[in-house]
């Protein structure tokens, strides 16, 4: 196998706006479309193909880190057509390769459905907007698409922290500043305490990974930065939990003191393959933080949070749930799925059946394996 191939495999997946491409031994190369994977009709790849296809795409420093470590994470500019974020691993003793597609085309806030309140929270000049979900639900775009909103509205200094960078943002009427971990800068933590010297206004944390740097986070948040923030976690309520929780029990009551005025907001997303048109689309829970609220965090009430959310709709606020239930209603995406990624599945399973329908994977065609696969 050539490195033409990995061009045209590349290709593909531009072509297709798949989301990854899968490479691994005993398989023929695979999209991720839709949610769904699709088998490209090529050989089925065999050892050295991916050793070939591996060395292909791979700068010296990561094949290092492979040998080493048995992986190793980098991303690159495919030409001008997109970036690929890629993760090269062993596995029983072979080499496995997923390359994400990352446009280059930033997207706006209409496209992506953002909630039109974040606008007015992102010109604030201090506190933390947490943006969570689990892997791959979209959460590295909400952020550049805010990103870009600043970077073209405001007068800014933008330092982003990211492993790898993904979205790349061109100075606008805002200056960007991107590091990349492992490249630019060892850690999140090291080129967080490193930031503030560099005179930001808006910092971008891409992960929120460990004790050091979620607590130089807030505090760069304390000391008048606007400061963006990954986590893991879906839901408003237990993003907060997995923050304070992250920190040692003596420190605990400190911890939610200190997040209680500085965060700002917490979006939390999932993506879910559309049943109308070809496509995807988030469904958001979005908590703004307003006294009330500060209140229950700083008294450890946070199972409160969620009952708040529903009577804080003017401040544009709404749960999950309702939102992959408005998706639901309005014909977008499919019953069975939505109960899948809802915090309270139950719940809205019920509401279904209420309305004579029920949660079923529907009839497959016999030809079309790519529903099976869904996550």
């Amino acid at each position: 196998m050539s490195t033409m191939q990995i061009d045209r495999l590349l290709d593909t997946v531009i072509k297709l706006n798949a989301s990854d491409l899968h490479l691994s031994v005993g398989r023929k190369p695979t999209l991720r479309l839709h949610g769904g994977l699709k088998n490209l009709d090529t050989k089925v790849l065999e050892s050295d193909d991916m050793v070939t296809l591996m060395k292909a795409i791979t700068p010296e420093r990561n094949q290092q880190e492979l040998q080493e470590v048995g992986g190793t994470d980098f991303g690159f500019a495919y030409g001008k057509a997109a970036r690929f974020r890629v993760s090269v691993f062993r596995q029983r003793g072979d080499i496995s390769i997923v390359c994400r597609l990352i446009p280059n085309k930033l997207l706006t806030f209409d496209q992506i459905g953002l909630p039109d309140q974040v606008k007015d929270l992102i010109r604030r000049p201090r506190g933390l907007f947490l943006v969570t979900g689990p892997t791959g639900s979209g959460k590295t775009t909400s952020l550049a698409t805010m990103l870009d909103y600043i970077n073209m509205n405001l007068e800014r200094h933008i330092v982003t922290m990211e492993d790898p960078i993904e979205y790349y943002h061109y100075h606008k009427k805002s200056i960007v500043n991107q590091r990349e971990v492992g490249t630019d800068v060892p850690s999140f933590a090291e080129s967080l305490r490193r930031a503030l010297r560099q005179d930001p206004d808006v910092i971008l944390v891409g992960e929120m990974r460990d004790l050091e740097t979620i607590e130089a986070a807030i505090r760069a948040a304390e000391t008048g930065h606007l400061v963006f923030g990954t986590l893991h976690t879906t839901g408003a309520a237990k993003t907060i939990d997995r923050v304070v929780d992250a920190f040692p029990v003596s420190q605990q009551n400190q911890i939610r003191v200190q997040i209680s005025t500085s965060l700002i907001c917490v979006l939390s997303q999932v993506l879910l393959g559309r049943v109308d048109i070809k496509g995807m689309v988030a469904a958001y829970e979005m908590l703004v933080i307003t006294p009330a609220i500060a209140n229950l965090i700083r008294d450890n009430k946070s199972f409160r949070i969620d009952s708040a959310i529903q009577t804080g709709k003017k401040y544009g606020m709404q749960l999950l749930d309702e939102h992959l239930w408005s998706l639901y209603t309005k014909g977008m995406i499919a019953a069975d799925e939505m109960v899948d990624k809802a915090k309270n599945g139950a719940d809205l399973a019920d509401r279904v059946h209420r309305l004579g329908r029920q949660v079923g994977r529907p009839e497959l065609d016999v030809e079309d394996d790519t529903a099976a696969a869904e996550e």
